[in-house]
């Protein structure tokens, strides 16, 4: 099959399925004219890698007919990191290339490399972008906590990318450049999704979306796909579904099953992203059904705080960072059988455990949802119904995980987000979490950070035993007795 194009474009159909497997090149080699005697350039080489094309070549054309040739072509996982090759020029007669059987053997490699790592064919892998103005130390760990979260979803992470930057670009929040050494690595990688740390505007996730075919994430929509798989409550699922649709509405963008038109600069994605077609009219019809369904969810559970105001019973919600050990401290405390996992946003319902302390003192033990650093707005807003938990509590468990490194800041982040919802007011302990984990100099460095702070283990019953001594010590009685 032979594409002819003119001056301004030439337009690709759209491609056999079998060209979209892992360690396929596009079966396309692009072969152009360049009138000026130029080598090949910088868009030149976008365009091969965004379209995953098997060669370009540049012929350069005078007005006695073809003078030179230069080929380029991608190059699978290699030990210098280099995206592609690019051969020198020579006269046009003179070239002595045999194209199929070069890309046989890359496509060969490409294969032997994918084969290699030995993939389960049912998890995606992701590449882990950060783009932003912070040290690069910082964005690792932000990074690190990203993979834990793509892990949380099902995802396998392939790689990470990391630039730092004074300015993100408002267009493509990186530039051409790196977002061609981007899609290569991801091509190498088989990765067939492409997460960003940042939150992308609706006009980048557009752009991103034109000159790649892989799937666009940012951290946003990352949590609240961990959100809807996690959500097992009525309740839980309309508050992702709000939250998810409004994340949606101003990010409604068409994609063409055909690729786009090959242009000079960053040609077109290609097939295999299906158009999306949603009433914007539609979607504000389900958000307005949304609130009206998630006010009476409202309604039933200030009925039912009222209801424990009335028998006098104290409630101490647990609070804290994902995977800090809260579904875990309840369990053992309660001898419940919440679900535990070690993994981020495992709880994401509200869970209630009634819980009769020595001295015949009874209390509601409250489970929430855990916190993390850039919780999305919209998500913060669809789950009041779940936080408002935390409005009437007499108490709140601060569950840290010592062990972590960076349980400092997450600490930092969990009293931000109570103070930003004015709920700073209210008592509180803190809990040090798997100090079991911690050696003696680490120990000593929590006591030192934290002086409060109160060691134990949610594992281990007996050294919670401080814990329940400090959570009877702390709550108002006499107030609840008034």
């Amino acid at each position: 099959m032979v594409l002819v194009g003119d001056n301004r474009s030439i337009y690709i159909p759209e491609l056999p399925r079998a060209r979209m497997s892992s360690g396929r090149l596009r079966g396309l080699r692009l072969l152009h004219t360049h009138l000026a005697g130029e080598s090949l350039s910088q868009e030149d080489l976008m365009d091969m890698v965004f379209l995953r094309l098997d060669s370009v070549t540049a012929l350069t054309v005078a007005e006695g007919g073809p003078q030179t040739a230069q080929v380029a072509h991608l190059l699978p996982p290699n030990p210098d990191d280099k995206s592609y090759e690019v051969f020198d020029q020579v006269r046009w007669d003179r070239l002595d290339l045999d194209l199929a059987k070069l890309i046989e053997a890359l496509e060969d490699e490409f294969s032997r490399q994918i084969g290699a790592r030995d993939l389960d064919s049912s998890e995606e892998r992701v590449l882990l972008v950060s783009v932003d103005d912070t040290p690069q130390t910082v964005q690792q760990l932000s990074l690190e906590e990203l993979a834990e979260l793509a892990d949380t979803a099902g995802l396998v992470a392939a790689g990470t990318m990391i630039q730092r930057v004074r300015k993100k670009n408002p267009k493509f929040i990186m530039g051409k450049g790196k977002l061609a050494e981007l899609e290569v690595k991801a091509l190498q990688t088989n990765a067939s999704v492409v997460i960003f740390d940042q939150e992308l505007s609706p006009t980048q996730i557009r752009n991103l979306a034109e000159i790649t075919e892989r799937k666009i994430l940012d951290r946003t929509q990352l949590i609240l796909d961990i959100f809807a798989q996690h959500a097992t409550s009525a309740s839980g699922k309309l508050q992702v579904e709000m939250a998810q649709l409004k994340y949606t509405l101003p990010r409604l963008v068409g994609k063409n099953r055909a690729m786009s038109r090959l242009m000079g600069g960053i040609g077109g994605r290609g097939p295999g992203e299906t158009k999306l077609e949603i009433d914007r009219r539609r979607i504000d019809d389900r958000l307005t059904r949304l609130k009206k369904e998630l006010e009476q969810v409202r309604k039933r559970r200030t009925q039912t705080r009222e209801r424990r105001a009335k028998a006098g019973l104290p409630i101490v919600s647990l609070v804290g960072y994902t995977n800090a050990g809260k579904s875990t401290l309840l369990n053992t405390l309660t001898q419940s059988k919440v679900l535990a996992e070690d993994k981020l946003f495992a709880t994401l319902d509200p869970t209630s455990r009634r819980i009769r302390f020595p001295q015949e003192r009874e209390v509601v033990l409250t489970d929430t949802v855990g916190f993390i650093r850039r919780l999305p707005p919209d998500l913060k807003e669809a789950f009041r119904a779940t936080l408002e938990e935390l409005e009437s509590a007499d108490l709140l468990v601060l569950v840290c995980d010592a062990a972590h490194p960076e349980a400092e800041q997450q600490v930092e982040a969990v009293r931000s987000i109570l103070a930003d919802m004015e709920l700073d007011a209210i008592p509180s302990i803190l809990v040090l979490n798997k100090w079991d984990r911690l050696d003696e100099e680490g120990r000593e460095a929590m006591g030192n950070v934290f002086p409060g702070g109160i060691p134990a283990s949610a594992l281990n019953r007996s050294s919670l035993e401080p814990v329940v001594e400090a959570i009877l010590a702390a709550i108002p009685w006499g107030r609840l007795a008034d």
